[in-house]
């Protein structure tokens, strides 16, 4: 659902880095596969799209949703640890979307990875800005959700502002200065889908929640809390402003082993 949300942010983005027909592409935390078939539609058969994530079981899925969709020729998926993946060849892209946000060292997982970059290879990250989610004008439903959300992540011991960290991410990396954009959406009105999207984010993260204390299930009322959502802000006349995707790229004219 998610995927679906944001989709348009991402395929614009991947376009503006530099993603073009008969690339070689490598997802890195691909998941489901959502980005990697973006890729994939944007490179065509001439080029290739290889996902990996530790997941095997959201391998299975994406790969799946690839021969669903036509792509599984050139759109490939692989069961890997960032930590130990060593490809044995060169890409023109590597790419991912929200996954920097859960990496202890993301800097040094670029540097490492970027050396499998071809010269002229595009590195190409879009991560959320969280803690620029916001209601106008702010209600206490939307209030509560943003904090309970904000803190899980934070107590997760993950980065909620990875998006303007990009930057300094790829220059600790050794990279090239990125440029950057930022894109969201903007909500509003009883037929907005934003409601939906804040109750299923909660729904994912409830089982932490409740494990680190932040909030119960009784608390949170999962199967109102859409409506509840909705309610206020159609009452208000609110403005509800999603997360933003801030999306950095660069180019590597040459591979980062030379330089050193």
């Amino acid at each position: 659902m998610q995927a679906e949300f944001i989709r348009d942010l991402t395929e614009d983005f991947l376009r503006r880095a530099g993603l073009a027909r008969g690339m070689q592409v490598l997802d890195l935390g691909c998941g489901v596969g959502d980005v990697s078939l973006i890729a994939g539609q944007i490179v065509g058969p001439s080029g290739a799209v290889l996902g990996i994530d530790r997941s095997r079981e959201a391998i299975e899925t994406a790969e799946k949703r690839a021969v669903e969709g036509g792509q599984c020729h050139w759109v490939r998926f692989d069961v890997a640890k960032l930590e130990d993946f060593d490809p044995d060849r060169k890409f023109d892209a590597i790419i991912g979307r929200l996954i920097m946000m859960y990496l202890p060292n993301p800097g040094a997982t670029l540097r490492r990875l970027a050396d499998r970059l071809r010269p002229g290879g595009i590195v190409a990250f879009q991560e959320m800005a969280m803690p620029s989610v916001r209601s106008v004008p702010d209600g206490s439903e939307f209030r509560r959700c943003r904090r309970w959300i904000l803190e899980t992540f934070e107590r997760g011991g993950f980065e909620v502002d990875m998006g303007p960290k990009l930057h300094t991410t790829f220059l600790e990396a050794g990279l090239p200065a990125p440029q950057m954009i930022a894109a969201g959406r903007v909500e509003g009105g009883p037929q907005s889908f934003v409601y939906d999207y804040v109750a299923e984010t909660l729904r994912s993260l409830l089982p932490f929640m409740e494990r680190l204390g932040i909030a119960s299930s009784e608390e949170v009322q999962l199967d109102t809390l859409a409506d509840r959502l909705r309610a206020e802000a159609t009452e208000n006349s609110a403005c509800i402003m999603p997360p933003p995707l801030v999306g950095a790229w660069t180019r590597l004219d040459v591979p980062l082993n030379e330089e050193r």
